[in-house]
């Protein structure tokens, strides 16, 4: 079967698995995080520290526009630390703070890692004689407004920026939460699309004069604009007390001017995420 497929058929499954009422979990007292949205995450119990450790399998693409595929498995988890309304944490490549405002509100800052693209990313060679890209500590900055009291409808947007040669990259955003429970478990949906400058584009799908006679790929120099839209599904479950387990899965479709890269080998970009931490 082509991974094309596996991955249509496992998002699939994903989705038909999340719409299953919850019924059948343990129960749980239902704690006030942030807000009740599985994609954010609060493990402080209203105050105070929070600890989650765990593991995470990732079945993604090899690097961005990639027809390989792999398993990439990760640490898991977060530390967190809050106080009436404002959440500091590590979680990932992020350290940052999160703020929610009159219940409709979310506001996020903070710096994160982002990884450059290396020739060995593909093992069948396809980025042999590319120079290695450098790895960047950016800003980011996200706001999103919920729709309604509850959470179960928001719109957002986010923005990353680093040095010169990593550029800006800018991100607009609508979900939706399933059901009706209000912990930070369930079933989240939502649809974005991103935009870039040129020097963010090409630090991806970039190919210098240097890079194409070294690798014999052809040059291109992308502009900015218009990059990708795609759709993401998170579920986030208690297993037990204290043992969450998250899905997600989600799709990415380039733009026209991207595919002509030949760096992206393919037109879109799917990966399957689970991952089980322990909630101390």
């Amino acid at each position: 079967m082509k991974k094309s497929n596996i991955i249509f058929w496992g998002i699939f499954v994903f989705i038909a698995f999340s719409v299953v009422p919850d019924d059948s979990v343990l129960a749980n007292e239902e704690k006030p995080p942030l807000v009740p949205l599985p994609s954010v995450s609060d493990f402080t119990r209203g105050s105070g520290w929070g600890v989650a450790l765990g593991v995470g399998v990732e079945y993604e693409a090899a690097y961005d526009g990639s027809d390989e595929y792999e398993f990439e498995f990760d640490p898991a988890g977060a530390i967190q630390w809050r106080k009436n309304n404002h959440l500091f944490f590590w979680e990932g490549m992020e350290l940052g703070w999160k703020s929610r405002a009159d219940n409709l509100w979310l506001t996020q800052l903070g710096i994160r890692y982002e990884s450059g693209l290396e020739p060995d990313d593909s093992e069948d060679g396809h980025l042999d004689g590319l120079e290695e890209r450098d790895s960047h500590i950016v800003g980011f900055a996200e706001l999103r407004r919920s729709l309604d009291p509850n959470w179960r409808n928001w719109i957002g947007g986010r923005i990353m920026a680093g040095e010169a040669g990593f550029g800006i990259l800018g991100v607009i955003a609508a979900g939706h939460r399933f059901g009706s429970r209000s912990d930070g478990t369930g079933t989240e949906v939502f649809l974005f699309s991103t935009f870039g400058t040129s020097e963010f584009i090409n630090k991806d799908f970039g190919v210098t004069q240097a890079d194409s006679a070294a690798s014999g790929l052809p040059a291109i120099d992308l502009n900015g604009g218009y990059r990708s839209t795609g759709l993401t599904v998170i579920d986030r479950r208690y297993l037990m007390d204290h043992i969450h387990i998250i899905s997600e899965a989600g799709v990415e479709l380039y733009a026209d001017d991207i595919h002509d890269s030949p760096i992206a080998r393919k037109d879109f970009e799917a990966e399957l995420g689970l991952s089980l931490v322990y909630h101390f």
